[in-house]
């Protein structure tokens, strides 16, 4: 028998469209699989088995023709980050202090999901409040990696990526403001889309934030590209710029250090240095590589610094410190230590802005020319898993480094956060774990950045599931 959680998502929705397969059938061999890996990989906090079970039937029904028939997305289960709202079930955001908070209605990312036909089958785990680039917590214990448990998932949508290498789900849901989808992608070698802010809805105060977005996680760049949407068309349509069949020849330039806050600003930091050597461990080749250039794009590595302390300072740490004003003593140590350092560390607003302005105009000149930047997500493979490196220093060739600041390959493009980015694997640490590698697009240009990574994958598939 095939294993069917090894399967990318649009192979499952032609199964069911075919009645090849039942939305029943899937379903129980995810719960199967669940119950297999979960207890080694930890990706998973409240699963649904049996409200899953009930979806699956009705849409085993409307594949049979009743009920309207399937729609879009029909009977796909899909699991949903556990900060992100779901109507009637518990959204703890990885916090004791939200253990027993029950969300009153859906997300809109979680009511769009379901009106095309997919269901909630799962949460996924977050580390508290989605703060670090690693997943662990006193709410839910330490998240592993799948393809190699001694190490991290990244973070903070380090379940959803989990999840998805561990077979528990096809589709996964994840949230950005700093690289939340894009680490845990690389860590685990899944494929994250962090779309340009606007281009999926977020209700509330994180709606105003334009570094914030929520976004999927499809199991291969081909899920969202082959879909059978008007937007998944307009990828497929757009027409090859080269005189060969490449599936695409976009023009892409490398960026070797792209967002890298290490205190060096030579460009030959320890970060930077070993972010440059696992982009080109792998180097690819396509149809259309006589037609590609290079060109390196970098910036004084204090810029974004001071862009992204500005904006945590008055916008996401100021929410925290309201939201948890007098419970400081249950929250995790990472949680209190980040807290604290970002109340001292953050620049006036009016900075931070102007060091958006400058990033964007010394980005915007590249994009012009060229339509994607290819860079890493992130300086290393992955962290140990369970370590609190705000706790235990985080060292690289003898140098201590700030874990929220130095390693992080990514907040460059929340910054200039109308740029779509993917992250597609690129290749394998010593150690099995993966390394992504970013591709970022011209502003609300999503098709192209899709296009590249189906070219990607087509010269250098990689698997979808780790063996556990």
């Amino acid at each position: 028998m095939p294993d069917l959680t090894a399967w990318p998502a649009v192979d499952v929705l032609a199964a069911f469209r075919a009645r090849t397969l039942s939305p029943v059938e899937y379903l129980q061999a995810l719960l199967d699989r669940i119950e297999a890996a979960q207890p080694s990989v930890n990706a998973l906090g409240d699963v649904y088995a049996n409200a899953a079970m009930r979806s699956a039937e009705q849409s085993a029904h409307r594949y049979a023709g009743k009920d309207g028939g399937p729609r879009p997305l029909e009977g796909l289960p899909v699991a949903v980050k556990d900060e992100t709202e779901v109507a009637g079930r518990r959204t703890t955001n990885g916090s004791l202090l939200w253990q027993d908070h029950v969300s009153e209605s859906d997300d809109l990312i979680v009511e769009r999901l379901r009106d095309a036909g997919a269901y909630v089958h799962a949460r996924t785990l977050t580390p508290e409040f989605s703060i670090p680039f690693w997943t662990h917590s006193r709410m839910w214990g330490v998240t592993r990696n799948p393809w190699n448990p001694a190490y991290d998932v990244g973070g903070s949508s380090g379940g959803s990526a989990a999840a998805l290498a561990a077979g528990l789900t096809p589709v996964a849901t994840g949230s950005d403001i700093g690289g939340s989808i894009r680490m845990p992608a690389s860590c685990c070698g899944v494929v994250g889309f962090k779309p340009p802010h606007g281009r999926i809805a977020v209700a509330g105060l994180y709606g105003r934030d334009e570094w914030s977005c929520v976004g999927h996680w499809p199991g291969r760049s081909a899920t969202q590209r082959s879909s059978p949407t008007p937007y998944a068309a307009r990828i497929r349509a757009t027409p090859c710029r080269c005189d060969r069949t490449c599936g695409s020849c976009q023009r892409a330039t490398t960026c070797p250090g792209c967002g890298s806050r290490s205190r060096p600003t030579s460009g030959t930091g320890p970060s930077q240095k070993r972010s440059r050597a696992h982009a080109r461990a792998r180097p690819w080749r396509c149809a259309s590589a006589a037609r590609s250039r290079a060109r390196q794009y970098g910036h004084p590595p204090c810029l974004v610094r001071t862009a992204s302390d500005a904006h945590y300072g008055h916008m996401f740490a100021a929410d925290l410190d309201r939201a948890t004003a007098g419970r400081t003593d249950e929250l995790n140590p990472y949680a209190r230590n980040w807290l604290a350092a970002i109340r001292d560390a953050a620049p006036p607003f009016l900075a931070g802005r102007e060091a958006e302005v400058e990033i964007a105009d010394r980005l915007g000149p590249v994009l012009a020319e060229y339509d994607a930047l290819m860079c890493p997500a992130f300086a290393v493979p992955a962290f140990t898993a369970g370590t609190d490196h705000t706790v235990v220093p985080f060292t690289l060739d003898g140098l201590e480094l700030d874990t929220f600041h130095d390693l992080g390959l990514t907040e460059v493009f929340n910054a200039v956060n109308r740029c779509p980015v993917l992250c597609v694997p690129a290749g394998r640490a010593a150690s099995g774990v993966p390394i992504g590698v970013q591709i970022a697009g011209r502003t609300m240009d999503d098709p192209t950045v899709f296009r590249i990574g189906a070219a990607l994958e087509a010269v250098r598939p990689w698997p979808l599931v780790a063996s556990i």
